[in-house]
């Protein structure tokens, strides 16, 4: 898994963008997306590049517009994350009845 996932998701405004494109369910533009985040339309252009960049974004240029979609590989990037954290460290078991492990 990249790194730059994360480093892409570790901003919050970053993280607003991708559920409202989540959400939204078609592709949507820089416009569209902004309506999430009290942040001005430049710098949501350039989260939605870094998110783009890191592969948690797909775009599309149509007319002179670019319209964005949550990539289908970022589910299973984290399925595969959270299976091999599953894998490595399972939870614990509830304590039983008399509080012991």
């Amino acid at each position: 898994m990249d790194p730059s996932l994360f480093r892409a998701l570790s901003e919050p405004n970053r993280v607003a963008l991708l559920i409202r494109l989540g959400r939204n369910g078609e592709p949507t533009t820089v416009t569209q997306a902004a309506a999430c985040c009290p942040v001005d339309l430049s710098v949501v252009s350039r989260h939605l590049a870094v998110l783009r960049a890191a592969g948690v974004l797909r775009a599309a240029k149509q007319g002179r517009e670019v319209r964005y979609t949550v990539s289908p590989d970022l589910a299973a990037s984290l399925r595969a994350l959270a299976d091999a954290l599953d894998a490595c460290c399972p939870p614990e078991a509830p304590p039983d009845e008399e509080g012991t492990p």
